[in-house]
């Protein structure tokens, strides 16, 4: 089934089915709560390991779900995955989760993939196929955590106008910007490189600016894999967001 198949085929290919292996998990009946999102994780993420280590044996890996090694480092190709972007949405039942399935190539997401197996008949995003756009809102819409706003978001709202809207996982808004749902994603209170990098690649292949928070580039595989912040938004609107960002944070 796999041989044939190139790095963005193989990602998008093992996100859909992952996906859809989660949803037979929530659906079977046999977990709730917490324990249908530990069963998720695990589950989807030992058929993505297992996949990548027998169709890309010499590449690295990293997963949330995985114990972490440093062999990775020493890697050029490396697969960066998240099993369920978004557990406390897949437990719940709701649209707004993610599976993320990204390569890195010397530390910059090359390709990647991100199903929204939740939506109506599920959807995966690519970076190797983009989507047409809409045109995006004249109002802005700044998509933040539905739980925990990040503070530099609700500001940078204020400032430019823009609306706030909730949403759960960190692939499922990176993907609302993609799909034309708002204009500008702006975190600042903290991921992982699991979190970001499918959904990098597939917003820049999109022709989205992606970027730390403070314009520098995102770059993955790193030996600390945490990554405070991060911002991926319609390219009309990088340069005043930035600008907004590094006002607040030399106040």
């Amino acid at each position: 089934m796999f041989d044939d198949m190139d790095d963005a085929a193989l990602a998008a290919h093992l996100a859909d089915q992952a996906g859809r292996i989660l949803l037979q998990v929530r659906e079977s009946g046999m977990f709730e709560g917490k324990a249908l999102g530990k069963a998720g994780d695990q589950t989807a993420n030992q058929f993505l390991i297992h996949a990548l280590q027998a169709q890309r044996p010499d590449d690295g890996l990293l997963s949330e779900e995985s114990k972490d090694t440093d062999e990775r480092l020493s890697k050029s190709r490396v697969w960066i995955i998240d099993p369920v972007d978004g557990t406390r949405e897949y437990g719940e039942a709701r649209s707004d989760w993610a599976v993320h399935v990204a390569l890195t190539i010397d530390g910059k997401p090359e390709i990647g993939a991100v199903a929204l197996p939740g939506l109506d008949g599920g959807t995966v995003l690519r970076s190797d196929a983009p989507i047409s756009m809409p045109d995006p809102a004249k109002i802005p819409r700044l998509l933040v955590s539905r739980t925990r706003p990040a503070a530099e978001a609700v500001a940078v709202a204020e400032k430019i106008g823009g609306e706030l809207v909730g949403m759960g996982s960190a692939g499922a808004k990176a993907m609302a910007v993609v799909r034309g749902e708002a204009e500008i994603y702006l975190h600042s209170g903290g991921q992982f490189e699991w979190d970001s990098c499918a959904p990098a690649a597939v917003a820049a292949a999109h022709g989205l600016h992606c970027s730390r928070i403070d314009g520098s580039p995102l770059i993955y595989n790193n030996a600390d894999t945490y990554m405070p912040d991060l911002l991926i938004c319609r390219p009309e609107w990088a340069e005043r967001v930035l600008a907004e960002v590094k006002v607040l944070l030399a106040a």
